[in-house]
This record gives structure tokens, sequence and C-alpha cells, in this order.
């Protein structure tokens, strides 16, 4: 079986959409579920566990404010979003960030 991904997405002209900060995050987020990240960053131990929190939020932080939220959401309930394969991924990470 073939593990998929979203597409990569091309750099956003003029920065991200959402800062990978966690005033950035924060500001992107609804104001109940900012409280839930800021109570999990306060509890983070920094270095790996803090990181794991600003990236997975940051990433909660990039679908609510896409523009195309409701229609990404209706293609990943449908199984309709487009993929990639993961070797695909590595393929393309490897042209920017040679390992």
């Amino acid at each position: 079986m073939a593990v998929t991904a979203q597409p990569v997405q091309p750099h956003e002209p003029g920065g991200p959409r959402v800062p990978r900060t966690i005033q950035g995050i924060a500001d992107a987020l609804a104001p109940d579920r900012r409280m839930e990240f800021y109570r999990l960053v306060l509890v983070a131990e920094a270095g790996v566990e803090l990181q794991s929190v600003i990236a997975t939020w940051w990433g909660q932080a990039m679908l609510d404010t896409d523009p195309d939220r409701e229609g990404v959401i209706s293609a990943a309930e449908a199984g309709t979003l487009p993929t990639v394969s993961m070797d695909e991924v590595f393929r393309r990470r490897a042209r920017v960030i040679p390992f």
C-alpha cells in the first residue's frame, strides 16, 4: 500500500499566511482554540515537545485561515483531495534541502 500526502504547496509571495511563531499561530486561531494552544505551549518543554506543539497547531492555523478551507475539507471527506506519494515528497524536498 502506498502512503500519500497532500501536495507540497508552493511558496506564498510575501511570506506564509500564518507566521510559524507562537504569536502568529495564536492570532490565526479562533478564541476557544487559541486558549487550548496557549495551554499546550505553556506546559511544553523547550525543544522537541514545544516544536511538536508549534508544528501541530501551525497546521491547524493554516487550515483555519485557508481561503478554500471548506473546499479542502469537502475534498478530504469525499476522498478527492489531490495527493502525492511520499516518494514524490522526498524527491521534491531533496531538490530544495539536500539530505
